[in-house]
């Protein structure tokens, strides 16, 4: 997929966020990490992947689809931050659980907060890629949600969410 696109995107949402909301904060960096963390985490308790105890099903698709996406916000923003506007991004090769990938991200996300590299940028947002192929979304299926989480994310603004 080409990100220039929703880049451009998520920079428009950013400079409307901080507009908004008079943000001159040094350490949005930092806040952006600890929301994509959050994120993640949610992301995982949708899927219901690492609770061993419950015999309830994962969330439906959408659901799940709509959190990986709040994911993709935040990784497009922090490159933004880091001006690491990249065209193209490959998913990396991965085997193993999905909670092992989870854990993973969970790992490389912390990297990249310390070594603000394009190098471990690409590692967090390459492991975020392939836990969207483990769930089985398309390039066109994260497209169409970024799309429309994008329009509702303008819409809250508006609304003083």
């Amino acid at each position: 997929m080409n990100w220039n696109e929703l880049f451009e995107m998520q920079q428009q949402l950013d400079q409307y966020i901080e507009a908004n909301h008079n943000i001159t904060d040094q350490q949005l960096f930092d806040h952006k990490i600890l929301a994509l963390f959050v994120e993640l985490g949610e992301l995982a308790n949708e899927t219901r992947c690492f609770k061993f105890w419950s015999l309830k099903e994962p969330s439906p698709r959408d659901v799940i689809l709509e959190e990986y996406v709040d994911g993709i916000h935040f990784i497009l923003s922090l490159g933004l931050d880091k001006g690491f506007q990249v065209k193209e991004v490959d998913a990396l090769p991965f085997s193993g659980e999905l909670t092992d990938l989870f854990n993973q991200l969970y790992r490389a996300i912390d990297y990249f907060r310390d070594d603000q590299t394009q190098a471990s940028y690409l590692t967090v947002f390459g492991l975020f890629l392939t836990l969207g192929e483990q769930l089985s979304f398309t390039a066109e299926d994260i497209k169409a949600a970024y799309l429309s989480k994008n329009e509702v994310n303008f819409k809250r603004q508006d609304e003083q969410y």
